[in-house]
C-alpha cells in the first residue's frame, strides 16, 4: 500500500480579496520527489504555503495520514522543513547560528544546543558545503552562499518532508547538481520532497510532477511519462518542448529545435549542470 505523504481535498486560498487556488486536489506519495511546475502565477507558491500551513486555507490538508491542524506546533516542525523563496535571517548572524536555527524544533524551551544538535548542523553544512564559512556574518556571504546556508538549516531539521520553494535561485550550475544530489540523497534515505522550480530541465529529474495554471493542477504524473511533457508543452502554450539528449529529459525553447548542432548544445549543457 502506497503511502501518501501530503493530501489536498478542495484546497482554496485567497489572497487579497481574489482566490489563487480553486479547490485543488492532490496526493502525493511518501518516499518520493514531486516537482510542482508551472506559467508565472499558476499558484506554486501559493500551494506549497497551503501544503505547509503557511498560509490561511480552506479546505482539507493531511500529513503523512493526519489532519494538519491535528498536529501540535512542534510535532509539525519536526516533520516538515520549509525552504522558501527569498528567505533570509538576521545578516549579523553567524552561519553557523542560521543553520542551528533548524534545530530548535528539537530542543526544549532556553535549552542549549545538544551533541545531536551539534553534528546534525555540521553534516548539513558539510553536505551543502558551507562548513568553511561557519563563523562569517550571513551578511557578509553572497547570495548563492546564504542560500546553501539556508539549504543547510533546512536539512539540519532532519524532517522527513521537505518543502522548498524555488531552491536553486543564486546557485551557479554545479551547486545546482550539487542541489539535486542532496535531494536525491533525501529521498533515498526515505524522505519526501516537493519542490516549486521554474527550471524545468531540473524539474524533469524529479519522480513525479505536478503541473498547474490558472490555480488549479492540470496534470500529475511521473516525469518521465509522455503525458506529463505534453502537458509541460501544453501549459507553457507550446513554447517549449520536452526531448531526450544524452540519456536525459531536457526542456528547451522551440526557438532552439530547428538549430543545428542543438544536440550538442544539449548535451555539453546537461554534462556541465547535472554532473552528480
Amino acid at each position: 500500500m502506497i503511502t501518501m505523504a501530503i493530501a489536498a481535498e478542495r484546497l482554496q486560498v485567497a489572497r487579497g480579496g481574489t482566490e489563487v487556488l480553486h479547490g485543488v486536489r492532490l496526493a502525493l506519495p511518501a518516499g518520493r520527489w514531486t516537482a510542482v511546475v508551472g506559467p508565472n502565477g499558476a499558484g506554486k507558491t501559493t500551494l506549497l504555503k497551503a501544503l505547509a500551513r503557511l498560509l490561511p486555507y480552506r479546505g482539507e490538508v493531511r500529513l503523512m495520514g493526519r489532519e494538519a491542524g491535528a498536529w501540535s506546533g512542534r510535532e509539525r516542525a519536526r516533520l516538515l522543513a520549509w525552504l522558501g523563496q527569498n528567505e533570509g535571517a538576521a545578516h549579523d548572524l553567524l552561519a553557523w547560528d542560521v543553520v542551528m536555527l533548524g534545530r530548535l524544533p528539537h530542543q526544549s524551551w532556553l535549552g542549549a544546543a545538544s551533541a545531536a544538535d551539534r553534528t546534525a548542523v555540521e553534516e548539513a553544512m558539510r553536505e551543502t558545503q558551507c562548513w568553511h564559512w561557519r563563523e562569517r556574518a550571513l551578511g557578509s556571504l553572497s547570495g548563492g552562499e546564504r542560500q546553501r546556508v539556508l539549504l543547510a538549516r533546512a536539512l539540519a531539521v532532519r524532517a522527513p518532508l521537505l518543502l522548498m520553494d524555488e531552491p536553486l535561485a543564486n546557485l551557479d550550475p554545479p551547486h545546482q547538481a550539487d542541489w539535486l544530489r542532496i535531494v536525491r540523497s533525501h529521498v533515498q534515505r526515505g524522505g519526501t520532497a516537493v519542490t516549486v522550480l521554474h527550471e524545468i530541465t531540473m524539474a524533469l529529474h524529479a519522480d513525479d510532477m505536478l503541473v498547474m495554471d490558472g490555480g488549479q493542477v492540470v496534470h500529475q504524473g511521473a516525469c518521465s511519462e509522455p503525458a506529463t511533457h505534453r502537458a509541460l508543452e501544453q501549459v507553457f502554450q507550446g513554447r517549449i518542448s520536452v526531448h531526450a539528449i544524452a540519456g536525459q529529459w531536457v526542456a528547451l525553447p522551440n526557438e532552439f529545435i530547428a538549430l543545428d548542432g542543438v544536440a550538442d548544445w544539449g548535451q555539453a549543457v546537461m554534462q556541465e549542470v547535472l554532473r552528480s
